[in-house]
């Protein structure tokens, strides 16, 4: 049995016809089309039958044209119900229910460019698998602590159906030789798969590794950056270019940067001046630093 819309949807209704004038041409190309009421005041039944006859004026229109883009959202519209429900089965995942929605309607509308009143068949039917195929991508695409290949990801899923079905089975965990024989896979593929799915999630490193670990978070654990490794190579690159160098000029470099004594206290410990060690000090680094940015 065909579906009625209410009696008030009845009614022909051109687009545009408020305060606004529409230019003739739009209003010609919307002539006959039932007036639209608020969208969440529409039920399913009425959604339906609206649904098939603006697709009927949609398949007339030229793409690109302001009569095809208003036909178009406004079955977008009207059948963001489909969105909410398909979103609804997902309402468990850690994403927001609105950026589900949103990702939804992404295949609502490509379920609208692709659809085909002569196929037969109502357009809940053909789109919701669009819709919930676009959001499962979503998840698939995003969910992951770390970006893995596509393939990998569905290998994830799969390992982990056959996991269960095995340990049901066997009352163990499967070995990576049984899940290679009941997917048909190599075993290294195998492996591949099940070190790809720790990319997963993310522990966080406030985490405790285990109930039983006395060593603190994982930050705890963590190296830290050590600073003094930063000059390592600078000081082998110097200990040449320092063995050259006078045995003076040595000791002020030694008095000064590694028993941390200033040039006042190296003039007394050498019986010159504080000038004098100034100077020695000076272009004994000059020295040095040129000696550093020699190219080879």
């Amino acid at each position: 049995m065909e579906d009625i819309m209410s009696p008030r949807l009845d009614a022909p209704h051109v687009h545009g016809a408020t305060s606004t004038p529409t230019p003739a041409g739009e209003a010609d190309a919307l002539a006959g089309l039932p007036e639209i009421p608020p969208y969440d005041e529409v039920g399913a039944v009425d959604a339906r039958a609206l649904s098939r006859t603006l697709f009927e004026r949609l398949e007339s229109l030229e793409e690109g044209t302001p009569e095809h883009a208003y036909v178009r959202n406004t079955l977008v519209e009207l059948n963001l119900a489909l969105v909410k429900f398909a979103a609804s089965r997902f309402r468990s995942r850690s994403e927001p229910l609105e950026d589900i929605i949103q990702v939804g309607t992404i295949g609502l509308i490509k379920a609208i460019d692709r659809f085909e009143l002569s196929r037969g068949v109502e357009f809940p039917t053909f789109a919701m698998p669009t819709i919930i195929g676009e959001i499962k991508r979503f998840f698939r695409d995003t969910s992951w602590s770390v970006r893995v290949p596509r393939r990998l990801q569905e290998l994830r899923l799969d390992l982990a159906k056959a996991g269960d079905e095995l340990a049901q089975t066997l009352d163990r965990a499967p070995t990576v030789a049984e899940l290679a024989e009941r997917l048909g896979l190599p075993r290294d593929e195998v492996v591949e798969g099940m070190a790809a799915s720790n990319a997963y999630t993310a522990a966080s490193l406030d985490a405790q590794a285990e109930e039983t670990d006395t060593e603190g978070t994982l930050a705890d654990r963590i190296g830290y950056e050590d600073h003094g490794l930063e000059g390592i190579e600078y000081v082998e690159s110097l200990k040449p270019l320092i063995a050259e160098l006078a045995p003076r000029d040595r000791t002020i470099l030694s008095l000064r940067f590694v028993a941390n004594m200033t040039q006042s206290e190296i003039g007394d410990e050498l019986g010159i001046s504080q000038m004098h060690v100034s100077r020695l000090l000076s272009r004994t680094l000059v020295r040095l630093r040129r000696g550093l940015t020699v190219e080879d």
